[in-house]
């Protein structure tokens, strides 16, 4: 498979059809083995893949050394994203959300030193503090790119008036929100408002964490086993729905995965699937060539209508998404 160095834009940055969501290298998925994730996201960046996604939460600190090893030498040509404000805390004994300005200077200057780089392009705001308005965090990052620390900001999981709240402090970059197949919700206001105001927007989850690529949790330790949507029940009653994809790739002779994702992509956002695997890796790179009909599209959409999916998308428990809850 050749490298291709295509580029989009996302918001002021230029980034390829597919980022690379760096997640599941760090044990949320199941086990990760660390020199198979160094090899998948070398060979990421050899497929022209330049554009990285991590947070400071994902392995507490560990995915972004991974990262930055994996991009020493090559830094110059790749657009780097983290995020912060979404972290452990052990007084609330769970996860705490963070977005005042003091920890937003700390956290960003703690994901330097771990990514072991300069300046970060695109930096979020994991999700958003229920206490710190976003107006405060906003105006702290808007500080941090004055003095070179981050290149852009974005937000993740933020509904509509608070990304036009945001963006009036400084111009948003990109948002970041689940989408998918079975996970739709953004398309009524949150997307439409991201395409108004010029931010670009970025799609994780575009496979329905493997569900909408065939697969499901098999590793006792793969934290999808606690989400709603992959119970028996759900999982039996999503599967119905994700036949008709099935379907579709067997009569384009591709798979369903590239199915997934080409609908995604024909939505002009850019999706950040990841994967441990290169030979999973390549199969999603490939669905960039893949050009879905209207009629396809359509048959789709049809299959998934906006809240059929069966099962909440996170535990209960997890912090809250403004504007999206319960899906």
């Amino acid at each position: 498979m050749t490298a291709t160095t295509d580029r989009v834009p996302l918001g002021p940055l230029s980034v390829s059809r597919q980022g690379f969501g760096c997640m599941g290298l760090s044990h949320v998925y199941g086990r990760a083995d660390e020199a198979e994730s160094l090899a998948t996201l070398e060979r990421a960046l050899d497929l022209g893949i330049n554009f990285l996604d991590t947070a400071d939460i994902y392995g507490l600190g560990h995915n972004e050394q991974l990262v930055g090893r994996a991009i020493r030498g090559e830094r110059h040509k790749l657009v780097i994203a983290s995020k912060f404000g979404n972290r452990l805390d052990a007084k609330a004994h769970g996860r705490a959300l963070d977005g005042r300005p003091e920890y937003a200077r700390e956290a960003v200057e703690a994901s330097l030193r771990r990514l072991d780089v300069d300046h970060i392009d695109l930096y979020y705001l994991h999700r958003l503090d229920p206490v710190t308005p976003v107006e405060e965090t906003v105006g702290e990052l808007a500080k941090l790119k004055g003095q070179g620390k981050i290149g852009a900001i974005g937000l993740s999981e933020v509904d509509a008036s608070v990304l036009r709240r945001a963006h009036a402090v400084h111009p948003i970059a990109a948002l970041q929100s689940e989408y998918s197949l079975w996970t739709r919700e953004v398309e009524a206001e949150i997307l439409p408002t991201a395409r108004e105001l010029g931010v670009g927007f970025v799609a994780y989850s575009p496979l329905g964490r493997g569900f909408l690529a065939g697969a499901e949790p098999v590793e006792e330790k793969d934290r999808r086993h606690q989400h709603p949507r992959f119970q028996a029940e759900a999982l039996a009653a999503n599967s119905r729905r994700r036949a008709v994809a099935e379907g579709i790739a067997a009569r384009l002779g591709v798979s369903v995965a590239q199915v997934s994702l080409a609908w995604v992509l024909s939505k002009g956002v850019v999706p950040i699937p990841g994967t441990r695997h290169v030979a999973h890796l390549e199969a999603n790179w490939a669905a960039n060539d893949l050009s879905l009909d209207p009629a396809t599209i359509a048959e789709l959409e049809a299959a998934f209508p906006v809240g059929s999916t069966v099962g909440a998308r996170y535990p209960a428990g997890s912090p809250p998404v403004p504007g999206l809850q319960p899906a």
